[in-house]
């Protein structure tokens, strides 16, 4: 059975990292989910994400091609993340993607038990301080967007929520991100179609 391995995690735990060292020591089809939100600097359309603006989201959820969304209402406006059904080919094999903890939920009533959750954690004062230092980068900072991020994750991943969908298997990253992905590729293995 082809699955989808799902990267879950509070802002800056090291999602994308950990997703880019899997792409490329993995076959896997990599899951490309639509935003709304500006593009960051050295990201590219359709890499990351498909860049949408909010027109074309409404048009694909009316057209009933949005598996799952979201949408965060940020100090820059209201921002939508959304996963469609051109997001995710698993016919052609095992696939990868990062998204939320809802996302997750919600990729996982569409395509049942072939979702399967990698949650990556680390500790707050880690995670605040990268994502500072990459928000720093940015050309136009949006610190009060960090914040409001940094708080919301702490009720978006309680450990409730978590227990609750499941996921009882955690990785650590806390800057050793080699032992991380190590861990990881471990627990792939527990997987034959890999």
């Amino acid at each position: 059975m082809n699955r989808i391995f799902y990267i879950i995690g509070k802002s800056s735990a090291g999602k994308d990292t950990v997703y880019k060292r899997l792409l490329s020591d993995f076959n896997f089809n990599p899951v490309i989910m639509y935003t709304t939100r500006p593009m960051r600097e050295n990201e590219q359309h359709g890499r990351e994400y498909y860049f949408v603006d909010e027109i074309c989201f409404n048009k694909m959820l009316r057209d009933g091609v949005v598996i799952e969304y979201r949408v965060y209402n940020t100090v820059c406006g209201d921002w939508f993340y959304f996963t469609a059904e051109n997001s995710v080919n698993i016919s052609l094999g095992n696939c990868l993607g990062i998204g939320t903890l809802d996302s997750f939920l919600k990729m996982k009533k569409f395509f049942a038990d072939a979702v399967v959750p990698i949650y990556i954690e680390s500790d707050d004062y880690i995670r605040l301080k990268r994502a500072i230092e990459r928000e720093h980068n940015q050309k136009s900072p949006k610190y009060t967007e960090i914040c409001r991020r940094f708080i919301a994750d702490d009720t978006d991943f309680s450990d409730e929520k978590l227990l609750s969908a499941g996921i009882n298997v955690r990785f650590q990253n806390d800057g050793d991100i080699e032992t991380c992905i190590s861990k990881i590729k471990k627990y792939l293995d527990n997987f034959t179609e890999v």
